[in-house]
């Protein structure tokens, strides 16, 4: 079959398309939609390209879709410079521009809000994109995906590309049973070859000893043999850890475990470089540009102070004048009075060296300074959190990674060998470099094996985090009414999933149940029913068994004790009388048909246990739903197949919190609220401390403390009527922002309120505009209340200053 769509699309590129690229083209232009997974940088993007170019070609829209709003706004300004800004627009929930064109970048959730509001902008849509749609494994934001992917019209093709998982076939399966004739195509080749390498002291050492290790592969082979030096540095560390702890005072001596080897072959300790080493070495061995992944912000912030004291320079005379003159002309729109306080002179003197930090604490307009500034050469070394990694366009020659573990928001752990595929796929640029390299910092007590069996492990398999929230119920219920919505839940990724898993489990129960019926039969008697023999046998010695624990239980007993193990008494003796008259206890073979009988009784404990969690994986989607739809009933927001009144607010407020926002409206608890205690009091249903503290949260005097305090209590309420019913969404109220946001709608500056909080200017901008979008979703959910107003007042209160500028 001729392709001439796709002919015409390839000539508008100057290198040839990759034959996973054209595969996935072909299968587009036939009609197919399409589910491509690839390593990253292996520039799956194509693909979606090309169902834009389809859609403009037949005259029909086609959203592109992204997990972030920088992801957005990157792949704006891609699509602008190809087809020209009035036929691209941009929906970020906060940011609006021509969304009425023909191709339209956005959020998923904003698509997702579109398709229940039903909104008339869906018309004439053809193609949707889906990028990093392995996001929808992500817990608190996955359902969004699988949301858009089951209500989507059939007309409309979509086009899913993903990171490598391990189960694509799995999840292309899934795509083409909802959205029918689906073609997967999984792409394990990189475009850049990626060698793996270990640091230790001055040394670059590879990670793999054979010369024949296939780099170009998404991923090693799990019997690559690793390097013998990096083995021989490991047992001489460990030998000279052992040799340390013998030497050490009883009492000091370390557990001998990973944790206190520091020593390698004769005592001498290896040298670990600091950030300015490692940047020499990499610069010696022509290893730059370079990502260093910190993971943490202090850490980033820290290396780049490093380099600003250590006098480092990367970039020409030349380079610094154009990084320069980039970041005057970027953020000199930012108010000037702010720009000291956001540690302006400190960056651009970082730059203008070559040099930057990335992390979600930066004001977004530095961070995409940093992204513009690195893919024109002009940053050489950016020190990142993982953050980065989340399918932002910046390729390195190398990756390097400091550690191997991670603040998980609960302890320290161990990078998945999903995370570090994910993060050193950033390494080798297409087009640019000939090979990419990933680079692992020696640590005392690091294992080569354990590293190495990250780098030659396939991903991460992609398990659906999809449930019902109550938002997601009512517009359900609006849109199709109860019968239908849970058939389309039913359709979920989710419960695909656990069908497959029950499948084998209802292998095992069948098998087990063979196994009870044969068992049953050995132990036939021809006296009488050997299994009710068995049965007295069994509650006589559970009875023996309870009461001895009992006695033991205690020396001193009173008197319900006592008498209680008076009428055990009475009732062993009573089963035991039953038992000797009953015809099978003269049976000669009694102790072997007794023992195939405690067979089967152990196997049908088992056999119940395996039957409920069967039970408890078919239609859980479903039946979490029916529960969701019981509490709303219970509070009034449902009436069978009928979105009451009451209920209708809560389908414009998309929040984990959403049903106490609905509850407070509801009841009026904001009505009396100005502007700024409106914002402050919604603040405590948007903000989640990245970290717990135990610390009062400050808040404003007066009504702000007693709103957030009658909204705690409503929360535990709430709370109590989601336990009757076996559900647990709701997540505790965090006041940790009110103040500020408080303090900001009443329009203190941005310097004092960073110097006195204790927030970032990026967690600043991101707290800010979160409740800049929830207050708005407020306002619309309000009816004629005088909410309303009020928090359209406070929208505009908040949305100044940098906040506005971003």
């Amino acid at each position: 079959m001729t392709h001439p769509v796709l002919d015409e699309f390839a000539a508008t590129y100057d290198f040839p398309l990759d034959d996973y690229q054209l595969q996935g083209c072909r299968e587009l232009e036939d009609g197919r939609g399409v589910l491509v997974a690839a390593p990253t940088g292996a520039g799956k993007t194509v693909v979606g390209e090309f169902a834009v170019h389809l859609a403009r070609r037949a005259g029909r829209k086609c959203f592109y879709t992204t997990p972030i709003k920088a992801l957005s706004n990157q792949k704006y300004a891609d699509l602008v410079a190809v087809h020209g800004e009035a036929e691209v627009g941009l929906l970020t929930g906060d940011t609006t521009i021509n969304g009425e064109a023909p191709v339209v970048v956005m959020t998923t959730e904003v698509l997702r809000n579109m398709l229940y509001a039903g909104s008339r902008t869906l018309l004439d849509l053809g193609y949707v994109v889906m990028d990093e749609v392995h996001y929808l494994a992500d817990r608190s934001r996955g359902a969004v995906w699988e949301e858009v992917i089951i209500h989507l019209p059939e007309s409309v093709a979509l086009v899913s590309l993903s990171a490598t998982v391990s189960n694509a076939e799995e999840f292309g399966e899934w795509l083409a049973e909802v959205r029918g004739d689906t073609a997967t195509i999984v792409a394990e080749k990189r475009p850049v070859p990626l060698f793996q390498h270990v640091m230790v002291g001055r040394k670059l050492l590879d990670l793999f000893a054979s010369s024949d290790v296939d780099a170009a592969a998404g991923f090693v082979r799990e019997d690559a043999p690793v390097n013998d030096e990096l083995l021989r540095i490991a047992r001489d560390d460990w030998a000279a850890s052992r040799m340390r702890d013998r030497r050490a005072p009883k009492g000091k001596r370390g557990r001998g475990g990973p944790g206190n080897r520091r020593n390698v072959g004769n005592g001498r300790r290896v040298w670990i470089p600091g950030r300015i080493d490692v940047i020499d070495q990499l610069e010696r061995h022509r290893l730059l540009p370079a990502l260093v992944f910190i993971f943490s912000r202090a850490g980033c912030d820290g290396a780049v102070q490093q380099c600003l004291d250590a006098n480092l320079r990367l970039t020409t005379p030349e380079e610094r004048d154009e990084a320069i003159d980039h970041v005057e002309g970027t953020l000199g729109r930012l108010p000037g009075a702010d720009l000291e306080v956001l540690g302006y002179t400190d960056f651009l003197d970082a730059v203008s060296r070559g040099v930057a930090a990335h992390h979600a604490g930066m004001l977004p307009a530095f961070k995409k300074c940093v992204e513009e500034l690195y893919l024109r050469g002009l940053v050489k070394v950016v020190f990142a959190t993982e953050t980065l990694a989340l399918g932002i366009n910046m390729p390195a020659r190398t990756v390097v990674l400091e550690k191997l573990s991670k603040w998980n928001g609960e302890n320290h752990a161990d990078i998945t060998p999903g995370e570090y595929t994910q993060l050193t796929g950033r390494a080798g640029r297409r087009g640019l470099d000939t090979e990419g390299h990933a680079v692992v910092l020696w640590q005392p007590g690091m294992n080569p094996k354990e590293v190495a069996g990250m780098a030659s492990t396939r991903t991460y398999p992609l398990r659906s985090s999809f449930r019902p929230s109550y938002n997601m119920a009512v517009n359900l219920v609006h849109s199709y009414g109860r019968h239908r919505s849970r058939e389309l839940l039913e359709q979920s990724f989710a419960q695909f999933q656990a069908d497959r898993a029950v499948v084998g489990l209802a292998r095992r129960l069948r098998r087990a149940e063979d196994a009870l019926a044969g068992y049953a039969e050995a132990a036939e008697c021809h006296l009488g029913d050997f299994m009710e023999y068995a049965g007295l046998r069994r509650e006589i010695n559970d009875l023996e068994k309870a009461g001895k624990r009992a006695r033991s239980g205690g020396k001193h007993q009173d008197r319900k004790r006592k008498e209680a193990e008076k009428a055990q008494t009475v009732r062993i003796a009573k089963l035991r009388r039953t038992m000797k008259a009953h015809p099978c206890h003269e049976c000669e073979d009694r102790e072997d048909h007794a023992r195939w009988a405690e067979r089967w009784f152990r196997l049908d404990k088992d056999t119940r246990t395996l039957a409920r969690r069967i039970e408890r994986r078919t239609n859980t989607v479903a039946r979490q739903f029916d529960r969701v739809c019981e509490v709303l009933t219970v509070l009034g927001y449902l009436d069978g197949d009928t979105v009451t009144e009451l209920g209708r607010p809560l389908a414009r407020i998309y929040s984990e919190l959403d049903l106490v926002a609905a509850e407070a409206l509801r009841t009026g608890l904001w009505d009396d609220l100005t502007p700024s205690e409106l914002v402050s009091v919604l603040s405590v249903l948007v903000f989640e401390a990245r970290r717990p503290d135990d610390a009062e949260p400050r808040l404003p005097r007066g009504a702000v403390a007693d709103r957030i305090a009658e909204m705690a209590r409503l929360s535990e309420e709430l709370h109590r009527v989601e336990k009757d019913h076996r559900l647990d969404f709701l997540r505790p109220l965090d006041a940790g922002f009110a103040w500020t946001a408080y303090r900001w709608a009443e329009g203190d500056p941005v310097d004092e309120l960073l110097q006195r909080g204790r927030f970032t200017a990026g967690d600043f901008v991101r707290q800010m505009k979160q409740l800049v979008d929830f207050t708005g979703q407020v306002a619309d959910a309000a009816g004629d209340s005088p909410v309303r107003r009020t928090a359209r007042e406070g929208v505009d209160l908040i949305r100044r200053g940098i906040v506005a500028a971003e």
